[in-house]
């Protein structure tokens, strides 16, 4: 099964995506930031990055971004979470390289079908 990177500033939110995906099947790495999320992909690869868009430090925007830099990185999917529901935040997910948007709160289905949407 593929593997997901995930990260979330909230030890609550990394605990639940990480079971939701687990029990999903997947193999799943957590990270609290944006940081050590880039560190990570630096030495490994995944199929999927899942972010949270507020977090301090490094937030999701930035990470995208960075992420994208990266070889093993620039076509990997990328999904942005969060609570906003602007569209223009979106947007600019969106032309800095996210594949897409989930909305927390987190519901298990949606998450699942989001995840294997783009994976495929």
């Amino acid at each position: 099964m593929a593997s997901i990177l995930a990260v979330d500033d909230s030890a609550a939110i990394r605990k639940l995506i990480s079971l939701v995906l687990s029990e999903g099947g997947y193999t799943v790495f957590v990270k609290e930031n944006g940081y050590e999320a880039l560190d990570f992909a630096k030495n490994h690869t995944v199929d999927l990055v899942i972010t949270d868009l507020n977090m301090p430090q490094m937030n999701g925007m930035d990470l995208v971004t960075n992420l994208r830099l990266l070889d093993n990185y620039q076509y990997k999917p990328i999904l942005v979470m969060t609570v906003e529901t602007a569209d223009y935040k979106k947007e600019k997910a969106k032309m800095l390289g996210a594949t897409g948007w989930i909305e927390k709160p987190i519901n298990k289905a949606k998450l699942l079908d989001a995840v294997q949407k783009a994976i495929n």
